[in-house]
């Protein structure tokens, strides 16, 4: 390999390392060897240092030995005249760079200089930090930027990364060009769905700078996230790859070898450095090819050429000037196309003709009042979205129709009534088929720039912002996502798609009320939908490309741990791809009635699981559970000293009655594991008569998260009265009330909780 390069990563390794060093030094002499240090919301500690090392830091007297295990690992700077492969002396000396820039961000915490103060950035989603000096959060006018992802956001992009919506992410470090080429950078990346880290700067100015002067929105919701305008908070990018083989993969602390090979097969990122490379950039790309994450770079460097540790070129450059093309966006637009080939990303891009970006990038986007051109629902109009089955030769494919008066003369961010009606047809099309298709359109829309869409069937809210309707959205724009989309995802099953906008009152009136009629006999349906009732079950193994050996069995009456799937979602994906993820399980023999057991699944899982799984129930938590990849929308847990279980929601960071937060909870329950008394589970599930129906069903329940309490109490006071005790969810305490063992067997006694009368769980 390059010995300039070995000379350039080796140096910077070894600069940064003493860096480390004195930086620990004056902060155990300020601060004492006891002080705390953490990431906050991660159950990783610091979570590239546990993934590599093993080590638990918890103080900053423990960083001690991290830092020396990352000076056993520099090498000298090579010789000007002697010449040797310099490749594991890279490698190592990139792996100490990320143990001591770890480190270094950590002690940064402690002085609270993280995450990083920004003026004037506005974060979209994501957790609000307060300032130190001036008080002010992370969404106001001097907020942070937003420093490591926490373990509810990793979860929550878990199932986006899994299915392949989130191909993979890129990490770009430095600055590019000019503001144009930095937007059209990362504006190629959402269009494919790729999330993207930033960090780093060039002389002081970073891509982070260049996309707020441009007002481009940054944060969770838009795939855009700023770590930092410092080179090694490119760290964190590191840290959520570390995370993602602990979380999904099942790794523990200390397997090095095996997270960095799990990144190098299962998580498909890259590392775009634009700008001058100084010492410290080629030590951080050094250490990101130990997790086999390629790095291109828009100057003249030297090239690494494939070796193993990466999957095609190590190094690859392609410096600005020689890229092909007159026009700076087609440049930017062809860098983004090497990177994608160099890491082998597997990128699927709709082809939806409308006036402004589209894909599931933009899917979290927030259209803000002082924003907004118009709405459809909400508080001061109805809108709603009916999707139906209807013969071929009712269907124009492709007709898309505007029934009534557009927004052009509705005040500015006023309201209009607006009803959608996709009427499809298709030689494989089912009446079951409905409801997941019209679940849909609330992805689609929200795939395009500038629109937000909220709720479904006759609850649909959508904004659309001045911005979007000044590049030439109009209400036909909705015929055409729909009418693109529902072709290139359910072309198997839908053969014609017409659509029709309906502004116009009287018909908005009978086309809702038909709407209605057809919500009513979908929701009898589904309500009729039993386990008993159907002969097969469906698998769900999309999460395998993270959690190899989990295998989700999904019934009519247990919804995917995910919350994205249910029985019929399944059907329909089995429809639509024979050989994909979702397949039919045969129930075959009952083994066990009131357990769930039945010899199909067993088979199915043993298989699936690779032979980890040899058994599992449908409706016990104690005695061979599902497992989970580390998706889960919330996690079930038996409190044995009161007899019952406890449910933690992932948006709940609190210490729960277990002495644990959800992110350490999730260590139990995620990575495939079979957990007696621990098991992940998607929200609606716990509305489900056969919720660990073997167990005492939803009665064990004596602890609760807030969240799901507040954002469910219609649903589970619906549970409490089909269980004969329509106070229930009133006796079920949340971290409001406490969060420990004892308060809560206290709490539960007040309220003669049913738990304590029941049959031991055990």
């Amino acid at each position: 390999m390059s010995r300039y390069i070995a000379t350039r990563a080796i140096r910077g390794a070894n600069a940064l390392t003493t860096e480390a060093e004195l930086m620990l030094q004056k902060a155990l002499a300020d601060k004492g060897p006891n002080t705390p240090v953490a990431f906050p919301n991660t159950a990783y500690y610091l979570p590239l240092i546990f993934g590599m090392t093993g080590a638990q830091v918890e103080t900053l007297g423990q960083l001690v030995d991290v830092l020396k295990h990352a000076r056993s690992l520099l090498h000298p700077v090579p010789a000007n005249r002697h010449w040797t492969p310099y490749l594991g002396e890279t490698l190592d000396s990139g792996m100490a760079t990320l143990l001591s820039a770890e480190a270094i961000e950590a002690i940064r915490f402690v002085y609270g200089l993280q995450p990083e103060p920004f003026t004037g950035l506005h974060l979209t989603g994501g957790p609000s930090f307060t300032s130190p000096d001036n008080g002010k959060n992370g969404n106001g006018k001097d907020g942070h930027l937003n420093g490591p992802i926490d373990d509810i956001q990793l979860r929550s992009w878990g199932i986006q990364l899994v299915d392949g919506r989130m191909p993979g992410f890129a990490a770009i470090v430095g600055a590019a060009k000019s503001n144009a080429v930095a937007v059209k950078l990362v504006r190629e990346l959402q269009r494919r769905n790729i999330l993207t880290f930033l960090s780093g700067n060039v002389n002081g100015r970073s891509i982070i700078h260049q996309l707020q002067e441009e007002g481009v929105e940054m944060g969770y919701d838009t795939y855009i996230v700023p770590f930092g305008t410092d080179t090694i908070s490119a760290i964190y990018a590191l840290g959520f790859a570390t995370r993602s083989a602990l979380t999904f993969g099942g790794l523990k602390g200390g397997q090095a070898r095996d997270i960095l090979l799990y990144n190098k097969d299962r998580v498909f990122a890259f590392v775009l450095a634009l700008g001058e490379v100084d010492d410290l950039k080629y030590a951080a790309a050094a250490g990101a090819i130990n997790f086999g994450f390629p790095v291109i770079a828009d100057t003249v460097i030297p090239q690494i050429l494939p070796t193993g540790v990466t999957t095609y070129e190590h190094v690859l450059s392609m410096p600005w000037n020689e890229i092909p093309g007159e026009d700076d966006m087609v440049k930017a637009e062809t860098l983004v196309q090497k990177c994608i080939e160099v890491r082998g990303v597997k990128v699927k891009v709709a082809d939806v003709p409308v006036p402004v970006p589209y894909g599931s990038a933009f899917e979290g986007e927030v259209v803000r009042k002082a924003d907004m051109r118009v709405e459809f629902g909400g508080k001061h109009s109805r809108a709603f979205e009916y999707l139906r089955m209807v013969e071929m030769d009712e269907v124009q494919d492709g007709k898309i129709e505007v029934i009534g008066p557009d927004f052009g003369d509705v005040p500015e961010a006023g309201a209009l009534d607006l009803g959608i009606l996709i009427e499809v047809a298709g030689r494989k099309m089912q009446l079951d088929f409905e409801p997941v298709l019209e679940r849909q359109v609330h992805y689609f829309i929200n795939g395009a720039s500038g629109v937000q869409h909220i709720g479904q069937r006759d609850i649909a809210w959508i904004r659309l912002s001045k911005t979007a309707v000044d590049k030439g959205f109009s209400l036909r724009h909705f015929g055409d996502i729909l009418h693109a989309r529902f072709h290139a995802d359910f072309g198997s099953i839908v053969d014609k798609v017409q659509v029709k906008i309906i502004t116009e009152p009287s018909l908005h009136a009978d086309w809702l009320a038909k709407g209605r009629v057809a919500y009513d006999y979908r929701n009898k349906r589904l309500a009729d939908l039993t386990d008993e009732r159907v002969d097969e079950f469906y698998s769900c193994t999309l999460c395998q490309s993270f959690a190899p050996n989990h295998v989700c069995v999904v019934t009519p009456q247990r919804v995917g741990l995910c919350g994205a799937y249910n029985w019929l979602d399944c059907k329909a994906s089995f429809e639509i791809n024979p050989t994909g993820p979702n397949q039919p399980i045969p129930k075959g023999r009952v083994l066990d009635a009131e357990k769930g057991y039945w010899s199909g699944p067993n088979e199915f899982a043993g298989q699936a699981s690779h032979g980890v799984v040899q058994e599992v129930t449908m409706y016990s938590i104690m005695e061979n559970p599902m497992t989970a990849c580390g998706c889960f929308e919330c996690i079930v847990m038996v409190i044995p000293e009161a007899n019952g279980v406890m449910v933690v929601s992932r948006e709940d960071a609190s210490i729960t009655p277990a002495g644990m937060t959800f992110s350490t909870l999730a260590g139990l329950a995620g990575g495939g594991l079979q957990t007696p008394g621990v098991m992940g589970v998607g929200k609606y599930y716990l509305t489900s008569p056969k919720f660990i129906s073997a167990d005492g069903g939803f009665k064990r329940v004596v602890w609760m998260s807030s969240f799901l309490k507040d954002s469910m109490a219609e649903e589970f006071n619906a549970v409490a009265v089909r269980e004969g005790d329509p106070d229930l969810l009133n006796k079920i305490a949340d971290e409001t009330i406490c969060t420990e063992v004892d308060a809560l067997l206290v709490y539960l006694e007040e309220v003669a909780h049913p738990a304590l009368a029941m049959a031991p769980i055990f």
